[in-house]
C-alpha cells in the first residue's frame, strides 16, 4: 500500500499573471496549471480562448479575482489566419470540412473592400459551437448532437480590422474588437463575403484590456522559476483597474472604510476610484455628489 502523497499547502496569494497560453490546452486547464505552480487559494481567467487560440489569458489570483469582470468586458485584440474556400463544422480548422468552394482572385484593393463592411458596429450570429446557453445547456452540446437551433443576431463592433499578409488562400487579420465578438464567425462572414467560405487555422490573442501579450510568460517558463521568482511576476490585485483614479484614505480612515463605512473625502465626484492608504491598495469605492466616500469593493490583501 503507497502513503498518498502531501497536500501541497496552499497561500493567500494575490496577483495578475499574464500567461501566454500555448496551444491545445482549455482555459481552465491553464487556469488549474498556473494556481497549482503559485500555490495558490483562488484563481480565475478573464475571458476563455478556445484550445486550437494561443495568447495572452490573464490569470486572477486571490483577491485579484474581485477585478477579474472588467477584463471580461474589455476591447481585445488578435491576430488570426483565415484559410479561404472551406467552410467546417466549427468555424476552425477543428471542425469537419462541409463545403469546398473555389476562391476568387485576391488583390488587396478587393480584400479591403471586403473587410470594409466589418469595420464599425455589425451584426453577428453566435455560432453553435458556443458556451452560450438554451434552457440550461450550452449550445456546443446540442451542437454535438447534430442540433442546430435559430440563434438571435448579436451587435458588436469592430474597432480595427488590419490585413497583414494574403495569399491565393488565405488571409492573416489584425482585429481589435468589442467584448462578445466570436473571431470564428468574422472569418466565416469575410470568407462568405469573398464569394468562396472560410474556417480560422490560427488565433492568437496578444492584448485584453490595457494588457499586452509577454511572449515569453508561458507555463514552461513558470516552471523554471523557483517561488519567489514567480511572484515577482506577479502584478498588483488591482491591476486589471489600475486606469482608474486614485485617492488617498483620508487621515484616520483607514479602519472605518476596511469595515465597509463611508468618509468626508475632498475630491470631486467620481464613480468609481482606487482607493489607497500609502502605497497599499485598500479597494475600490464610489466619491458622491455629496463628497462622500462609499466602499464599493475591499481588498484584503
Amino acid at each position: 500500500m503507497t502513503a498518498k502523497s502531501e497536500k501541497i499547502p496552499r497561500r493567500h496569494l494575490s496577483g495578475v499573471f499574464l500567461l501566454n497560453k500555448p496551444l491545445g490546452l482549455s482555459s481552465n486547464a491553464a487556469l488549474q496549471k498556473v494556481r497549482w505552480l503559485f500555490r495558490a487559494q483562488k484563481a480565475g481567467h478573464t475571458g476563455a480562448l478556445d484550445p486550437l487560440a494561443t495568447g495572452l489569458l490573464p490569470i486572477c489570483l486571490g483577491e485579484a479575482t474581485k477585478f477579474s469582470h472588467y477584463l471580461l468586458d474589455s476591447t481585445k485584440r488578435y491576430q488570426t489566419v483565415v484559410k479561404l474556400g472551406e467552410t467546417t463544422s466549427t468555424g476552425d480548422v477543428e471542425g469537419e470540412i462541409l463545403k469546398r468552394r473555389n476562391v476568387p482572385a485576391l488583390t488587396r484593393q478587393s480584400i479591403e473592400q471586403v473587410l470594409d463592411q466589418f469595420r464599425g458596429d455589425i451584426q453577428q450570429i453566435p455560432p453553435m459551437y458556443s458556451a452560450l446557453k438554451r434552457d440550461g445547456r450550452p449550445l456546443y452540446e446540442l451542437a454535438r448532437q447534430g442540433i442546430e437551433i435559430e440563434r438571435a443576431a448579436r451587435p458588436v463592433t469592430i474597432y480595427e480590422l488590419k490585413l497583414i499578409d494574403f495569399d491565393a488562400e488565405s488571409l492573416t487579420l489584425d482585429v481589435t474588437c468589442s467584448k462578445g465578438t466570436y473571431i470564428r464567425v468574422l472569418g466565416e462572414d469575410i470568407g462568405e463575403a469573398l464569394g468562396c467560405g472560410g474556417h480560422l487555422t490560427h488565433l492568437h490573442r496578444i492584448q485584453t484590456g490595457h494588457f499586452q501579450l509577454i511572449p515569453e510568460y508561458s507555463i514552461e517558463y513558470l516552471e523554471q522559476l523557483n517561488e519567489t521568482q514567480r511572484d515577482m511576476l506577479l502584478l498588483p490585485a488591482y491591476a486589471p483597474v489600475e486606469y482608474l483614479p486614485k485617492v488617498q484614505i483620508p487621515e484616520g480612515r483607514h479602519k472605518y472604510f476596511c469595515n465597509g463605512q463611508e468618509s468626508n473625502i475632498e475630491h470631486p465626484p467620481a464613480p468609481e476610484v482606487l482607493v489607497f492608504d500609502q502605497d497599499h491598495c485598500l479597494g475600490l469605492a464610489e466619491i458622491t455628489d455629496k463628497k462622500r466616500l462609499v466602499p464599493k469593493r475591499l481588498l484584503n490583501l
